[in-house]
């Protein structure tokens, strides 16, 4: 039995829409990757205050419209290995790793799945639980609906507690239910997300 806490949600291929719920959303990470939006500000104009490109700002942030940026929302400044962004892709890349191993196809590593991934991490945290379930969103398939994904197949693994994405990754390959979703073959899309100690894995086959 693992230390770390690790939970699996297993295939389910039909889900019903719920109703949309409130985003949770905080901001308390370390100075310069993070910022943000005051009044006025536009990506271009951010990117001059801190010497970026400002084309790689809305690489990083797909989810922020440009012309309608919102006083309060945080945008990203910039990817590094130790930052969630820079975590979630070293998961997604283990991950094709695994599946390159036994043959199988890559998984995409879409934007608007990382986002709703990044939305549970976060829930988890904030309203302190550990579950597939969230009291905020309900089921992973009510959620990816809630948040405009559709797919023929999806699922789901959770974690939380490990440092690193190799250590989040070893665990999640020792437990053979984790490890069918990271290798399941109807699955095309991944998205990850983490917060705080929080890991989670939303998987889409269409």
């Amino acid at each position: 039995m693992f230390r770390k806490f690790a939970a699996l949600l297993l295939v389910f291929t039909l889900a019903f829409p719920v109703a949309s719920h409130a985003e949770i959303k905080t901001f308390k990470e370390p100075p310069f990757e993070f910022y943000k939006v005051s009044k006025g500000d536009s990506f271009w104009y951010i990117a001059q205050r801190y010497g970026l490109d400002y084309r790689e700002l809305m690489r990083l942030n797909p989810n922020v419209e440009p012309l309608n940026m919102q006083v309060g929302e945080v945008i990203q400044l910039k990817a590094t290995a130790s930052s969630p962004s820079g975590f979630e892709e070293q998961v997604a890349q283990l991950v094709n790793d695994e599946r390159a191993k036994r043959g199988l196809s890559p998984l995409k590593h879409r934007a608007d799945i990382k986002d709703v991934a990044e939305k549970k991490a976060m829930d988890m945290i904030n309203s302190n639980y550990f579950s597939h379930t969230s009291p905020n969103y309900g089921s992973p398939f009510d959620m990816l609906k809630t948040f405009g994904i559709s797919y023929r197949t999806a699922g789901e693994n959770i974690a939380k507690g490990q440092k690193t994405p190799q250590e989040v990754m070893n665990s999640w390959m020792n437990s053979s239910g984790h490890r069918e979703n990271i290798l399941k073959p109807e699955f095309d899309s991944i998205g990850v997300g983490y917060y705080q100690g929080a890991w989670v894995q939303m998987f889409t086959g269409s």
